[in-house]
């Protein structure tokens, strides 16, 4: 396994890079990266509306919502690399096509964690807001979704893990991430599998497992906040 790792170390991480498209491991993060970034604004959208006050608003939403959620990614990226094609008229790179594809998955759910942030706050603080004479909108961006968002971070953090795991999906398509690359590799030293796999598989466990203590690490500074919090309003009561 180490002489694997010291002869191929280089192409698992960037691929063909620089002499060639870049690949591997730095694909695969930033696909991930990219993938939630985009999909928070989308997400944030469908999560507002899935609680909005107007049916003709929440229902499509909730449908599209539901949908997306029902359906396994694998379709989505298939979806995406046919269908778009025979819409555009233009053909999109493997690279693209899987990005696009992370981003109407995930915003699904995206959106489900806005929605459980929102309606996990009490409802006096849109009374409160709405109170003071603030709109419906502005009483959600300056009041409602800033509580809200912070609340969400151990899921937004979870959400991240699977999207890294979803990446993978890229082979089917050929682009060229991690686990395409370490089929590559596996390809070319024919005799290993099981290490250049159990390469793969301490990769994805070390990203998605220090990610995962990290959202804990959140969740326990957010309840930790959340009991000071308390103490003082005891206190000043």
């Amino acid at each position: 396994m180490l002489e694997l790792i010291q002869t191929y170390w280089l192409y698992f991480l960037v691929g063909q890079y620089p002499n060639g498209p870049l690949g591997g491991l730095a694909l695969t993060l930033i696909l991930a990266v990219m993938g939630l970034l985009l999909s928070l604004p989308l997400g944030l959208l469908l999560g507002m509306a899935r609680i909005s006050p107007w049916r003709i608003v929440r229902w499509p939403v909730t449908a599209l919502v539901y949908v997306v959620r029902g359906t396994p990614l694998l379709m989505v990226v298939f979806w995406a690399y046919f269908f778009l094609p025979s819409v555009t008229g233009h053909k999109t790179d493997q690279f693209w096509t899987m990005l696009i594809a992370l981003v109407i998955f995930d915003a699904a759910y995206l959106a489900e964690i806005v929605r459980a942030g929102i309606q996990g706050l009490p409802k006096g603080q849109m009374e409160c807001a709405r109170s003071l004479g603030l709109p419906y909108f502005k009483a959600m961006r300056t009041v409602i979704l800033p509580q809200a968002m912070r609340n969400s971070l151990p899921s937004l953090v979870n959400q991240f893990i699977s999207t890294i795991k979803e990446t993978s999906l890229g082979y089917i398509i050929g682009l060229a991430e991690v686990t395409f690359i370490a089929t590559q590799i596996n390809s070319l030293v024919f005799t290993k599998p099981a290490q250049v796999f159990g390469i793969l598989g301490m990769t994805y466990f070390v990203l998605c497992f220090g990610l995962s203590r990290f959202a804990f690490w959140i969740e326990k500074r957010l309840e930790r906040k959340g009991l000071g919090s308390r103490r003082v309003e005891k206190v000043a009561a």
